[in-house]
């Protein structure tokens, strides 16, 4: 499975995402973990430890020079379009069990986007980690797509969609939707997640009935206090990672 989770800040994505992660791990995957969000740390949620010392790939200058033979940071000029990128997730991931991890990093963009070194070889990476790779992928994503291309949204299985009961999440859902649709992804999925009764759920199912609901996952103080501990949520006691199991099922 290629699996993309997206959603507003503050809304669990990477909780859920490090859930999905260690879960397919516990169940034998071999999984390619892409930290793509650069205000998450996907690393700490995993339980990867000195997850604060990896350094996000567009941050490797020297690497992308090589890659790219051009200088980071520089815009327009003339750089490779098609750096080699098929041995990064081997030698530049951190292990966990059966889990590789990559924290991608941010590209600072002026205007509407950025035709620089670093995106430049990310996107390649990114394109060559769903369309090559045998592993599961989950990629823990910014409230947005920015690293899909059209031919990277073709081979998506799904993107997750997590959204909490609130106006700005189910705002930011169908916004990500009408990204998605532009590029022609439109394998859409949503987790519910921070219910904390039924009416969180029908409200949810009542503002997004366009959605496909693959689950819902309860509000719970573990998993809050794990986040401001720095624990990893699989490490906890929480129905969350049963929930979680369960979504696997049904994808």
């Amino acid at each position: 499975m290629k699996l993309a989770v997206s959603g507003k800040g503050g809304v669990g994505k990477t909780t859920f995402s490090a859930l999905l992660i260690r879960t397919l791990d516990e169940m034998g995957k071999r999984v390619l973990a892409i930290d793509a969000d650069p205000d998450a740390n996907l690393a700490a949620a995993l339980g990867i430890e000195n997850a604060d010392k990896i350094v996000p790939i567009s941050e490797m200058k020297e690497m992308i020079y090589e890659r790219t033979e051009a200088q980071p940071g520089s815009i327009g000029g003339f750089f490779k379009l098609n750096p080699k990128v098929d041995d990064l997730p081997e030698a530049l991931s951190a292990k966990l069990n059966n889990i590789k991890m990559m924290r991608l990093g941010g590209v600072k963009k002026g205007g509407s986007g950025c035709i620089c070194p670093e995106s430049t070889l990310l996107r390649a990476l990114i394109t060559h980690i769903v369309l090559a790779r045998d592993e599961v992928v989950i990629m823990d994503m910014e409230a947005g797509i920015e690293h899909l291309g059209r031919a990277t949204a073709r081979a998506v299985d799904k993107l997750i969609v997590v959204v909490e009961p609130g106006r700005r999440s189910i705002e930011t859902a169908e916004h990500i939707q009408h990204l998605a649709g532009e590029i022609g992804l439109n394998r859409l999925a949503v987790v519910g997640n921070k219910i904390r009764n039924d009416a969180d759920v029908r409200f949810l199912q009542e503002n997004l009935p366009q959605f496909d609901f693959i689950g819902w996952l309860p509000y719970d103080e573990a998993l809050i206090d794990a986040d401001l501990k720095g624990v990893s949520p699989f490490s906890t006691v929480s129905i969350a990672k049963d929930r979680v199991r369960e979504m696997i099922g049904r994808l």
